[in-house]
């Protein structure tokens, strides 16, 4: 494999995650399906899917070229050999625990701040109720952003252990596909299982009530500073 099939890759994994967030969207705002899994009973705005579009193109398009480019970049430095299980699996969960230490502090300031709350991060929460592909409704500033916290914690896990190939990938996939999940406002037994993926209505609420739960994959650093809301 050469950089540039890898780049390719990983932009095709990004295109299939968020067809399939289109195709979730559009079932939960035009069926009935998944209804008793929802978490909100207030009714999905359908009006503004189409009007939210460019937006979501235009995120979209930002997070392809970083996510293609900087999968160019960096594959000389990446193992191409498949190590173990267990290393693929400390690898992947490193880089979520600090991805979301930055997250939680990032996403903090961003309503702490009551300027880039109104300016920037207030963008992201007329997302309500959230459906999945709401994910990239968000000020550009704030998207781009929000990519610094997966990059520190690969050039941390890297400076530990070399990162495969595989790592990257899984971690792509994963943490796309939990985006998608999490602003879905719906609460699926099966999902709802799988570690990483987290607790839909932790973030639901979060989009309910504006302030307190700020973290994303471990939920754990909203009761270490209390800013948990109650259930």
């Amino acid at each position: 494999m050469n950089a540039l099939t890898f780049s390719f890759i990983i932009v095709g994994l990004l295109l299939v995650n968020n067809l399939f967030a289109l195709l979730y969207s559009l079932v939960l705002l035009y069926t009935d399906w998944l209804k008793k899994y929802r978490i909100q009973e207030k009714k999905y705005q359908k009006g503004i899917f189409f009007k939210r579009m460019p937006l979501y193109l235009f995120n979209f398009s930002l997070l392809v070229l970083f996510a293609g480019f900087g999968s160019y970049f960096i594959f000389p430095f990446l193992e191409q050999s498949w190590s173990s299980w267990w290393l693929l699996a400390l690898q992947v969960l490193g880089i979520f625990l600090v991805e979301d230490v930055f997250f939680y502090f990032y996403h903090r300031l961003l309503h702490v701040n009551k300027f880039l709350l109104a300016k920037i991060h207030s963008i992201h929460h007329r997302a309500s109720p959230p459906f999945p592909l709401e994910y990239l409704y968000n000020h550009p500033l704030e998207w781009i952003l929000g990519f610094i916290g997966p990059v520190i914690g690969f050039v941390i896990v890297g400076l530990i252990s070399p990162i495969s190939i595989f790592t990257v990938l899984i971690f792509g996939a994963i943490r796309n596909l939990r985006e998608i999940h999490l602003h879905s406002d719906v609460n699926l037994p099966v999902l709802s299982k799988i570690p990483l993926i987290s607790k839909t209505k932790h973030h639901d609420d979060h989009h309910s009530f504006l302030d307190g739960n700020y973290s994303s994959i471990f939920i754990w650093w909203d009761k270490i500073f209390k800013t948990e809301l109650p259930d």
